[in-house]
């Protein structure tokens, strides 16, 4: 496969003479692409407010770029509360968007002024109004994407819609301010349909809380979803916004309730390149008919999105890179991290071919690797250190 594919030909070679001076493994991010990414997305829905999901990658470099743009965030944590109030964020730019969450953590966020909070439970409805009274909430309702999505989310968060609306009366009844709705259609969404269904849904609660108990909800949190550029076919950003907003003028008419996107992956994962280099080449028989390339990184150093071959990320070598490499010059390959864990194996039924002359040592370089690489690497299983990370 040929990188001008995935990558812009100047942006690729200004990040591998980086790359090229530094030891493996590492992801190195071009800043220049996340600030493009998060104008395009502006420009697409330019009445809504964006939330940066900082989970896809919580480097200051980034939230620093993000907060002189705007960005408000989606906030999961109090640790990642901490980071972007520390960064200069004011907090009324900042969502709990975490539905799983203690009591002490809902109060922690509320004394350092953040008036926004996401539920999908009884509980954590009754802990947000005893420990963040007054402050605003939104339902997460559940979603059908988690069927179509690369990487799913909703089995997990999210109500029924019955459920939801039980939870926006008892907000209103405990003298919280209920605002509105949320969901999250899945991670790598490449399914433009899925955002119908769940805008359907949002629709009919506001529908309904409106006019069998009078509370106008006025917010709609979209979530994230957009895909980033992987092997898997997806539309382009423009494609996605487009049909978003004819099923959302569909369902609300022209005067739109306020809107909330909470890019991640969208934002920052065409941003990175991950360079690895091969640790060990070898086949388990004579007549095997596949090689297995070890690299100096695996599940456990940043590429757990592996999990299940879910997500396909570009590979290239320096021979394949520039231009394509003859079939009878390349053989398909089980790759594989370098960790003494057999769950380690990073693609063994999607076949990667890579060039028969492939040796110790060599570079590969991932590409789309902005995202959840750094923030899924463990910290010292098998003594091997966290994933570094680079910003040019």
């Amino acid at each position: 496969m040929n990188v001008e594919k995935y990558f812009d030909l100047a942006i690729w070679q200004r990040l591998k003479s980086f790359a090229d001076t530094k030891e493996t493994p590492f992801v190195v991010i071009d800043l220049a692409t996340i600030e493009k990414k998060y104008k395009e997305l502006q420009e697409s829905f330019p009445k809504a407010k964006i939330y940066y999901a900082i989970k896809a990658n919580p480097a200051p470099e980034i939230i620093s770029l993000l907060i002189k743009l705007g960005s408000c965030f989606d906030v999961a944590s109090i640790y990642e509360l901490d980071r972007v109030l520390g960064l200069g964020c004011p907090p009324e730019r900042l969502s709990f968007g975490n539905t799983i969450k203690k009591r002490k953590d809902i109060k922690y966020f509320f004394d350092r002024g953040v008036r926004l909070f996401a539920s999908d439970s009884e509980a954590d409805v009754i802990n947000i109004a005893e420990q963040a009274p007054g402050s605003k909430i939104y339902i997460r309702i559940l979603t059908e994407g988690e069927l179509t999505a690369d990487w799913p989310l909703s089995r997990k968060f999210g109500c029924h819609t019955d459920v939801a609306m039980d939870l926006i009366l008892l907000s209103k009844k405990l003298s919280l301010t209920p605002v509105g709705v949320s969901f999250h259609v899945g991670s790598q969404q490449r399914d433009i349909g899925a955002w119908d269904a769940a805008v359907a849904k949002t629709q009919m609660i506001f529908k309904r809380m409106e006019a069998e108990e009078g509370i106008k909800l006025t917010l709609v949190n979209m979530g994230g979803g957009f895909p980033a550029h992987y092997m898997s076919k997806a539309h382009n950003l423009g494609t996605y916004t487009k049909e978003i907003t004819r099923f959302l003028k569909e369902d609300f008419g022209e005067n739109l309730p306020d809107l909330i996107l909470e890019p991640g992956r969208s934002l920052v994962g065409d941003a990175g390149i991950l360079v690895t280099e091969t640790v060990l080449v070898s086949r388990k028989s004579i007549n095997a008919l596949n090689r297995w390339v070890y690299l100096d990184v695996g599940k456990f150093t940043g590429m757990i999105e592996t999990l299940g071959e879910a997500i396909k990320y570009p590979i290239f070598t320096d021979k394949t890179a520039v231009k394509p490499v003859h079939m009878d010059e390349e053989e398909e390959v089980i790759l594989a991290g370098p960790t003494c864990d057999s769950m380690d194996v990073l693609y063994e039924d999607y076949k990667y071919s890579l060039p028969l002359e492939l040796k110790i040592g060599d570079r590969l370089y991932i590409a789309s690797t902005g995202a959840y690489t750094t923030s899924y690497s463990s910290i010292e299983f098998n003594g091997f250190p966290p994933l570094k990370s680079y910003f040019v």
